[in-house]
């Protein structure tokens, strides 16, 4: 090998370890990063009212227990109106008529007293949260009027169930607020460690939890989902962001 082609290799193995050193002080200082969390939360009022009401009317004779349901359903009907719920706030669900005889799973004296039970569910779906509030607490009207309504049961979702629709709308600014929040830890961080606080490298959006106000945080689980609550009318929106800065 010539000097020209000696002093050449030369230069190509200097310049490489020089780069080979950049490239390695690089990612030791890219490899350095905190991840912070910052979280927003809102209390919200339902914008957003259901309150499911049955009927349930039990009775040996079909004819006259379809009366019975055409009666309570007119009771029921009258009495919202005359509460302040809209007729367009008002809708007729599905009826339904059990035979117990024909119920080839239920008990053998299933049929002793009666044998059909007709149920009828009306619903009132309305943004007037306060006004529906108002009007399922004087239920028990009903009640003294004659209408028999089936009971609170939480698979049939009786009562009323409160919820936020508006959660587009506050969206944008929570997340902001969280990432300010995730930024203030980061720095306070790096305050404590005697380091700079270098560019955000990534950033992940937790989950929106829309739950009953007075649910408590221990209850909502990791996502926040398993336990949205729907019975209060004021929820607490909450979302937890998580970013990654660099630390110089």
């Amino acid at each position: 090998m010539n000097l020209k082609n000696t002093v050449s290799l030369s230069i190509a193995i200097l310049v490489g370890f020089v780069l080979l050193g950049r490239s390695m002080e690089r990612f030791r200082k890219e490899d350095r990063f905190v991840t912070v969390k910052g979280f927003s939360e809102r209390e919200v009022k339902s914008d957003l009212a259901v309150w499911s009401i049955y009927i349930r009317i039990p009775g040996n004779d079909l004819s006259e227990g379809s009366k019975a349901t055409e009666l309570a359903k007119e009771q029921i009907f009258g009495f919202l109106k005359k509460n302040g719920i809209a007729a367009d706030e008002i809708l007729q669900k599905e009826i339904q008529v059990s035979d117990r005889q024909a119920n080839e799973y239920g008990p053998e004296n299933a049929s002793s007293k009666y044998r059909y039970v007709i149920s009828k569910l009306i619903q009132v779906r309305s943004s007037n949260v306060d006004t529906v509030l108002k009007v399922s607490q004087m239920a028990d009207e009903l009640v003294k009027s004659g209408v028999t309504m089936a009971p609170n049961n939480d698979w049939q979702n009786n009562g009323v169930r409160f919820m936020f629709k508006g959660l587009n709308k506050i969206k944008p600014e929570m997340l902001a607020e969280a990432t300010r929040n995730a930024r203030t830890a980061a720095v306070e961080f790096t305050k404590e460690s005697g380091t700079e606080l270098g560019k955000m490298r990534k950033a992940s959006q937790g989950l929106f939890t829309v739950v009953d106000r007075d649910v408590p945080s221990s209850a909502q689980g990791e996502s926040g989902y398993f336990l949205t609550g729907i019975t209060d009318l004021y929820k607490r929106v909450r979302v937890v962001v998580s970013v990654d800065y660099s630390i110089e």
